[in-house]
């Protein structure tokens, strides 16, 4: 079994896909990321793809609080790496409940510290902290 931090961040990856995939093509690449990671558990691949298919179902509503957070801020203007970091803590904080709040907050700086620029982790901070 994989840490909950090594699955977010595989999630993170597959998720990151969506902004250069058709949303039609998400399943393929999520199923071929899968193949391509070191020999997973099914429970992990489960949980790493069931996630990731349940935030690309909500991208329209996760985006659109996205932006309603980040005043000023369009989502096409927020960097692919922040996006997703985003993307995936806000379904976090509204629509896991097995995730506290400061774990979800504290998890996409985390990511936004290994992916993402300098000014990434205060950014994602800033938003998330808006939902909590």
């Amino acid at each position: 079994m994989m840490t909950r931090s090594k699955l977010r961040e595989h999630i993170f990856k597959a998720l990151f896909q969506a902004e250069f995939y058709a949303k039609e093509e998400m399943p393929e690449q999520i199923a071929l990321y899968l193949e391509e990671l070191e020999p997973l558990s099914s429970e992990d691949e489960a949980y790493i793809g069931q996630k990731t298919s349940a935030i690309l179902d909500r991208l329209p509503d996760i985006d659109e609080e996205i932006q309603r957070k980040a005043s000023g801020w369009k989502t096409s203007r927020i960097g692919k790496v922040e996006l997703t970091v985003l993307r995936l803590g806000v379904y976090e904080l509204l629509y896991d409940p097995e995730i506290p709040t400061g774990v979800a907050i504290d998890q996409a700086v985390e990511l936004c510290k290994t992916f993402g620029g300098d000014q990434s982790p205060a950014f994602v901070n800033g938003v998330l902290a808006k939902f909590a």
